[in-house]
């Protein structure tokens, strides 16, 4: 009788929060899993998941995880590119080095992971790249542009690049989540060149950051629209997960750009 190994996926950023609900997800859902972190040791084992060390910033460790998998399980089918930095501040609070670094995690990081699965996947004429991506990926947020430019950056870069390898079998698919509660904002960069000029708008901002993190979807509802996405037999370009990322998107496609932009305003306490 003929069987069929499961399919394995590989998640980014497994050790917590939308990572960690996402290969409990994808294992539930019969996929072999491994999720990667910096410093895998911290995380309990269990759950069938295997976990491996992976700095998203240095091209020797992602070449070293992604040959280890195809070394050990033969296949890669989906990789979710969830591993990502915020930013607290304003633009100008932030030295050019400190903005790299932000890009090189939530940008390079990816396209270092997608450059090293992409050569398998077209080889077997399958695979899906799953981008986690964010409502900052179509709509502004003050005191957080140099994130929103990383996620604006995921969107162009994905949906540009599913239509390059689409024809060879693969699949560069988007999820765009609202407010998550998870840790999230206790673990942004903080700018290192803060101005007292934006201290006290900083400080609305941070508040209404810390309100709306916590009033945010549980990460498994975003682990479910990424298994969703690993899964459907005609994916979707774009995924949103949960019922902000939905609503958002709606409103930025319908109402006017100055009322859309009052909205903004309005949500962080901003004047006109």
């Amino acid at each position: 009788m003929k069987t069929t190994s499961p399919q394995v996926a590989l998640v980014t950023g497994a050790s917590s929060g939308i990572g960690k609900a996402a290969t409990l997800t994808l294992a539930d859902a019969g996929f072999t899993v491994i999720g990667t972190s910096r410093d895998t040791s911290r995380i309990a084992p269990g759950n069938g998941v295997t976990f491996l060390d992976l700095d998203v910033t240095s091209d020797e460790s992602v070449a070293g995880v992604v040959e280890q998998v195809l070394d050990r399980f033969g296949r890669l089918d989906v990789l979710v590119n969830n591993a990502g930095i915020g930013g607290n501040g304003a633009a100008e609070e932030f030295s050019v080095a400190q903005t790299q670094n932000v890009f090189d995690v939530n940008v390079f990081g990816l396209i270092r992971m997608t450059k090293a699965v992409l050569p398998h996947m077209r080889a077997r004429g399958s695979g899906r790249i799953i981008n986690v991506s964010s409502v900052a990926g179509f709509v502004p947020n003050p005191f957080m542009a140099n994130y929103v430019a990383t996620k604006h950056a995921v969107e162009g870069y994905s949906e540009s690049l599913d239509h390059e390898v689409r024809e060879h079998g693969v699949r560069v698919l988007r999820v765009q989540p609202g407010p998550v509660n998870t840790p999230f904002d206790a673990n942004q960069v903080q700018a290192d060149t803060p101005l007292a000029v934006y201290a006290h708008r900083r400080g609305v901002f941070e508040d209404v950051m810390r309100e709306t993190m916590r009033g945010g979807d549980d990460p498994a509802v975003v682990a479910k629209v990424i298994a969703a996405a690993a899964t459907d037999p005609k994916p979707k370009l774009r995924y949103t997960a949960g019922s902000t990322a939905s609503r958002v998107s709606v409103l930025r496609r319908i109402l006017p750009a100055r009322a859309f932009d009052k909205s903004v305003r309005k949500l962080n306490r901003m004047g006109r």
